[in-house]
């Protein structure tokens, strides 16, 4: 047998259910609008979609499509299976990491309460304060301030301890950060959940930068948090507008009494539907079972193949640093503008334009190209070079 085939196989093996057809000439839905698909080397952003959902994940949920459910009878049965896998008392699916985000923020202000839910986000005479350590300050945390909270700043263990006060709803606990000036926390998670427990308020830890792999998620509610939010639309491949709120029960109550189908609670407008609630399950089932090892050295490969190829043609090749919480595997390439002629938006906008559509980022300080290699198709490595073979030759 060739290695050429036996490369193949085993990356089927790796990511199944996908072709090889990367880059190929859309001729469905896409082209009836004059759209192009894109390959994507940005890594799971919302901008393109974040991931391709899975054929059999988009079976199911035509499946689920086809008959009338009681929803709250297929979120509790749901929930419970989410739950188990991740550790947690209960689960919920939620629309996207914001709308868990969101929905975990109003559950720590209102609790079971109906009359408080109502009220939001008029907090007269509720909990009015979320503190953020500086660090994990983002423009993902609107969906707290989405509840009309007052964001407290801390930027050591000290103004930490001294922000906790009955005003307190909650600790917003930004996971995975990325970025040498957010590597290190004034308040590590272990220390920041057991001072939050004496105080009575509840962490909420945003876990949508720690996959891969899936074992962070359970490894995270082992800490004693009372709140994880993660997507799951993005490496776990479902519904791309899903992600899940897992953590204490009575929370997971509130954030339910907070969200649709209830017409008179603040995150009505975060609907999700029972076709997305079975697509993400059966989707995290599946994401729970994979090889992550095997994933990673084929990322690696991809990686390692993009980066000696582009050293070939004189650019200068790194290796960008591991996020703290996972290992994704990214390319640095830079070059002399002048002496080539080519800016990094020129070349940027030639591979967007060009056949394939190719999806980059601008490198560190918006010069060069930042290529990530996570979630391609096997193959799709080597369209990105010699697109890149074109530009520079």
């Amino acid at each position: 047998m060739s290695n050429r085939r036996r490369f193949f196989q085993a990356a089927a093996s790796i990511w199944p259910s996908l072709g090889l057809a990367a880059g190929r000439k859309s001729t469905g839905i896409y082209a009836s609008l004059g759209i192009r698909p894109v390959l994507n080397f940005q890594g799971p952003v919302t901008t393109i979609g974040a991931s391709k959902m899975l054929p059999e994940i988009q079976g199911a949920m035509a499946e689920a499509a086809r008959d009338f459910a009681v929803l709250e009878e297929v979120k509790d049965a749901v929930g419970a299976r989410l739950a188990k896998l991740c550790g947690t008392e209960g689960a919920l699916v939620t629309s996207g990491t914001c709308g868990a985000i969101s929905l975990g923020t109003y559950a720590c202000l209102t609790g079971e309460d109906t009359a408080k839910v109502r009220r939001l986000p008029d907090l007269t005479g509720m909990k009015s304060e979320v503190i953020i350590q500086k660090p994990h300050r983002n423009g993902y945390d609107h969906a707290v301030r989405s509840a009309g909270v007052q964001i407290v700043e801390v930027d050591s263990r000290d103004s930490f301890v001294n922000a906790l006060n009955p005003r307190t709803a909650m600790v917003y606990y930004l996971g995975g950060t990325r970025g040498d000036w957010q590597w290190e926390t004034p308040v590590p998670l272990a220390e920041c959940v057991t001072l939050c427990r004496k105080a009575g308020v509840p962490v909420l830890v945003d876990a949508a930068n720690l996959l891969p792999s899936w074992d962070n998620i359970p490894r995270v509610a082992s800490t004693g948090v009372d709140l994880i939010a993660f997507s799951g639309g993005k490496h776990i491949r479902g519904p791309q507008s899903s992600g899940i709120l897992a953590g204490r029960a009575d929370l997971l109550r509130a954030a339910w009494l907070n969200s649709s189908p209830h017409s008179d609670s603040l995150g009505r407008s975060m609907k999700v539907n029972k076709e997305e609630m079975i697509g993400l399950l059966l989707a995290v089932e599946r994401y729970a079972k994979l090889d992550f090892a095997a994933m990673d050295r084929e990322c690696e490969r991809q990686c390692a193949f993009v980066m000696e190829s582009l050293s070939r043609l004189g650019l200068n090749v790194e290796k960008a640093r591991f996020e703290r919480g996972r290992r994704v595997h990214r390319a640095i390439a830079t070059w002399d503008e002048a002496k080539r002629g080519l800016t990094t938006a020129d070349v940027e906008k030639k591979l967007r334009e060009g056949e394939p559509r190719i999806a980059v980022l601008a490198g560190p300080g918006g010069r060069g190209l930042e290529i990530t290699l996570m979630m391609n198709d096997p193959g799709d490595e080597r369209i990105l070079v010699r697109r890149m073979r074109e530009i520079f030759a």
